[in-house]
């Protein structure tokens, strides 16, 4: 089962995380910010993913610490557990509706850290969440996970329902990319022979 655990200790941030790929989407995630937590429990149980996070951050300062960090070590985390993506799909997309909000992700497992996110979220927060700090997590992600992800929001005007819909698209998308073809079996899903 690919798995990963990543220790992450800063100034700012004590991190703790397990991540199964090919889970059941159970979760156990505790941030020191309800929202990210809210984010997370849907994004392992919409990916299938086993998710197990407990983060310590400077949260009297802000959630900017604590909420880039986790991008990092899951990122990281990702990249870990899909070692040399031998036998792995490389690519998935959703188009998740989340009421009135519409978001496409794209994914390709690549080695190539690139982000393309074209957001537009109203609110400046979701309850005491910076909503900002979406394009961070993701920024903070993409790069460690060394993966291309495309975000685009079609249509929304409820903050909320925004960014639930890019972390529910992100996990769906993730999940298909990560998948192991049986028709692939062992093989590095490019024409290069590895993802880099």
């Amino acid at each position: 089962m690919p798995s990963a655990e990543i220790t992450r200790k800063t100034g700012e941030t004590d991190i703790q995380l397990i991540l199964k790929t090919d889970g059941n989407g159970t979760s156990k995630i505790t941030t020191g910010c309800g929202f990210l937590d809210h984010m997370l429990t849907l994004f392992a149980k919409h990916g299938r993913f086993d998710l197990e996070l407990t983060c310590k951050g400077d949260t009297e300062v802000d959630y900017h610490h604590s909420v880039e960090d986790v991008g990092i070590c899951l990122g990281k985390a990702f990249r870990l557990a899909l070692g040399n993506c031998a036998g792995i799909a490389r690519y998935g997309s959703m188009l998740l509706p989340m009421d009135e909000a519409l978001v496409l992700c794209a994914v390709d497992v690549s080695g190539r850290a690139c982000l393309v996110c074209n957001l537009e979220i109203p609110a400046q927060k979701v309850g005491d969440f910076d909503t900002e700090l979406v394009e961070e997590f993701l920024t903070a992600f993409v790069r460690e996970a060394a993966i291309t992800l495309h975000v685009r929001q079609l249509n929304g005007k409820n903050s909320h329902h925004i960014i639930e819909a890019v972390f529910k698209a992100l996990a769906r998308a993730l999940a298909i990319a990560v998948t192991v073809d049986a028709a692939r079996a062992g093989e590095i899903p490019s024409t290069k022979g590895v993802l880099v």
